[in-house]
């Protein structure tokens, strides 16, 4: 491996080009290649990395090679073929999240992929500062054991995307597998748990009713609750508000365990700690807290910037991902089971949606 570490990015539209930023604030990498089958989002990438070779198809830029490391942030339907096709070179690869848009097609990826591979998803929300925070006071038993897990994302519509792709739920999973794989991967996280079964209600009440594309109507969801039961006996809670960006704070994270509470806000970047017997309502300590070191904030405060840093020092060190492909295809499964829950108005056994994954252990 070359001294200076050569990524290879596979999409270039929103995203790619924020791993782009990303990667040019990080020391010891470069942009070496890029590709994108839409013009316009490969010539304003190629204007950020002029010296990157370029290319229209995955297949190509894989075949040059010249690189060290990718990443693949290319629309929601496309991860799993083109995963399945960067596997095969042994290559270390962030793919942005969701794994795929299906509990099968991560199945399909996970299989190809073997237990040895560096395929690292991208579920930065685990990054932020705030959020970090409260993971760490968590694992360190401030709290006792973890009884229930909430987390609200109130915040603005679906962003424009290259053909509004993400405008339906063939290309995207869903909203409650492209959106909330983050919040579902946090629960996992956090409770040290399985995902046992699934309880939703949803619906699409105000975004993009009145949009057409190719003569179709968007049909993404735009709020939900949901409600998630561990084996371990906690229990968690998704309310999601995509119509909500007159609001303060976007994500609101809360723990409570035997012994107390801990929460983290974001964009405040506040964690608050409240202990049973020392504090009581409106009494409790709260500490602003930032990720320091972070070159390039970017669009999710610096956890991109933080997942690079790791993502690198992996792939220098030799040791896996953080976020792998069983924490990839637990957080969809849980979106997946979370929508058939919604469109069959029943609770959903995660075990329903994951036929097939019996070789897979836990979400970590």
């Amino acid at each position: 491996m070359s001294r200076t570490l050569r990524y290879g990015i596979i999409g270039t539209g929103m995203m790619g080009v924020e791993h782009v930023h990303n990667l040019q604030a990080l020391d010891g990498v470069e942009v070496a290649a890029l590709c994108d089958p839409d013009a316009g989002s490969l010539a304003t990438a190629r204007a950020l990395a002029p010296g990157a070779s370029c290319y229209e198809d995955h297949a190509a830029l894989l075949a040059g090679g010249g690189v060290d490391a990718l990443v693949v942030a290319t629309p929601n339907m496309t991860h799993v073929d083109i995963l399945l096709d960067v596997v095969e070179t042994g290559l270390p690869v962030l793919v942005e999240k969701p794994l795929c848009t299906t509990v099968p097609d991560c199945l399909r990826v996970i299989e190809a992929a073997g237990p040895d591979a560096m395929v690292w998803v991208g579920l930065e929300y685990r990054y932020m500062a705030a959020i970090a925070g409260l993971i760490d006071a968590v694992a360190a038993g401030t709290v006792g054991p973890v009884r229930m897990v909430a987390i609200r994302e109130h915040r603005f519509p679906f962003l424009d995307k290259v053909g509004d792709w993400n405008r339906f739920s063939a290309n995207t999973g869903g909203t409650l597998v492209e959106k909330c794989c983050h919040f579902f991967d946090l629960m996992n996280l956090i409770t040290a748990a399985r995902p046992v079964r699934v309880m939703a209600s949803g619906a699409q009440d105000v975004n993009h009713l009145d949009k057409v594309h190719d003569g179709r109507t968007p049909d993404i969801l735009d709020n939900a609750y949901v409600i998630v039961d561990f084996d371990s006996g906690a229990r968690g809670m998704l309310d999601l508000c995509m119509f909500a960006e007159a609001t303060r704070n976007q994500e609101e994270v809360s723990v409570v365990g035997d012994l107390g509470k801990v929460e983290a806000l974001v964009p405040d970047s506040v964690v608050r700690t409240g202990i049973r017997g020392r504090h009581r309502i409106g009494d409790v300590d709260e500490t602003p807290v930032v990720n320091h070191g972070v070159r390039h904030q970017g669009l999710h405060h610096g956890s991109s910037y933080i997942e690079h840093v790791r993502f690198r020092d992996a792939v220098l060190s030799g040791t896996g991902p953080e976020s792998d492909l069983k924490a990839g295809l637990w957080s969809v499964a849980v979106g997946v089971a979370a929508h058939l829950s919604i469109e069959e108005e029943r609770p959903v056994g995660v075990d329903e949606v994951m036929a097939g994954s019996e070789d897979c252990g836990n979400h970590g």
